[in-house]
């Protein structure tokens, strides 16, 4: 326990003060009776009962003083608390296949909409990041909650060239790491599996504090290996949840004066949630795009933290207090 006015803590001085005080009036008390009392008087100050109960009172009024003085002081103390905090990083496929029509008016433009939605639903202890990857990965805004900000990243999103989801999840690892001040994975090289990994890797899902929601079509055709970027974010304990923008019997997009038939790879996303302990989301119309955010809850923490704990010890104080004068008036028909 800690108090932000210790200084009020002096008070308390006055506790063994008023303890002599009462001590000195019992003895004259005492002496007053056997000097002019009557035998009957004298056997009543000295009786065991009677003397028992009559300093009951002023133990209680002692006692709530006490805890009085320290509300005074104004205590806290580390309470554990149930928090919606976290780090949620969007990362947003910005492939020319976003481009893509059957939502409306585009795959970019229906996903941009709905995340906007979800980002002005969040409590402020939730920070959001924005990434957006297509050939490579870009941090466009670091964890904030400055909605404003996070708003403002995901207007300036547009549609690029390629699709490497693996860019995607490192770079958002990458958010993360420097949200938490932990070390990042240098470049967008993945490791050898077969090599030793220098730190024990973390159960997947097992990272309570941060989580990538990945939206896209997930037809990945550039390297590195997504898979083995999942494993990256399973062996941090991140998970991902998968987000697949598009049906997947696909649609006709023309790229370039290219036509071009793009579809949801469903089965590449399933794994990539499978592998981190995160949830698979097939949106093939805008109101699943809505309902799917829905579903996805905010990170629930239990953290201790100080918390100021003057109105439990003002009022425990009160209580105390009232007692010891009831039982005062019931018994003598005097407060103490």
């Amino acid at each position: 326990m800690s108090f932000l006015w210790p200084i009020s803590l002096c008070s308390l001085a006055a506790i063994p003060l008023l303890m002599l005080l009462y001590f000195r009036m019992q003895r004259r008390r005492l002496q007053f009776a056997i000097r002019y009392g009557s035998m009957g008087l004298v056997q009543q100050a000295a009786g065991h009962e009677i003397g028992s109960r009559r300093h009951l009172p002023a133990i209680l009024f002692l006692i709530g003083l006490t805890i009085l003085f320290l509300a005074m002081a104004r205590p806290q103390m580390a309470v554990s608390l149930p928090k919606a905090e976290g780090i949620v990083i969007l990362a947003f496929d910005v492939s020319g296949s976003m481009l893509a029509d059957d939502f409306q008016p585009t795959r970019m433009e229906a996903a941009k909409a709905v995340a906007k939605d979800f980002v002005e639903r969040q409590p402020a202890t939730i920070e959001i990041g924005i990434v957006a990857f297509s050939d490579s990965g870009l941090s466009v805004q670091i964890p904030t909650n400055d909605q404003t900000a996070i708003l403002a990243s995901i207007d300036r999103l547009h549609p690029q060239r390629g699709t490497s989801v693996a860019s995607g999840i490192i770079a958002s690892l990458n958010v993360i790491a420097h949200a938490k001040g932990e070390e990042q994975i240098l470049g967008f090289e993945i490791p050898d599996p077969s090599q030793p990994s220098p730190a024990l890797p973390l159960p997947a899902g097992s990272d309570n504090s941060a989580v990538i929601i990945l939206l896209t079509d997930g037809e990945n055709n550039m390297d590195p290996d997504p898979f083995a970027a999942a494993q990256l974010a399973a062996d941090r304990g991140v998970r991902i949840h998968t987000i697949a923008i598009g049906s997947a019997a696909g649609t006709i997009l023309e790229v370039n004066g290219f036509t071009v038939h793009t579809r949801v790879d469903e089965a590449a996303l399933q794994q990539i949630s499978l592998l981190t302990d995160g949830v698979y989301f097939n949106a093939e119309t805008e109101e699943d795009l809505a309902a799917i955010y829905e579903d996805i809850d905010p990170l629930l923490t239990i953290e201790k933290e100080e918390t100021e704990v003057t109105a439990i010890f003002a009022g425990l104080s009160i209580v105390v207090l009232l007692i010891g004068g009831l039982i005062s008036l019931l018994w003598f028909s005097h407060l103490p």
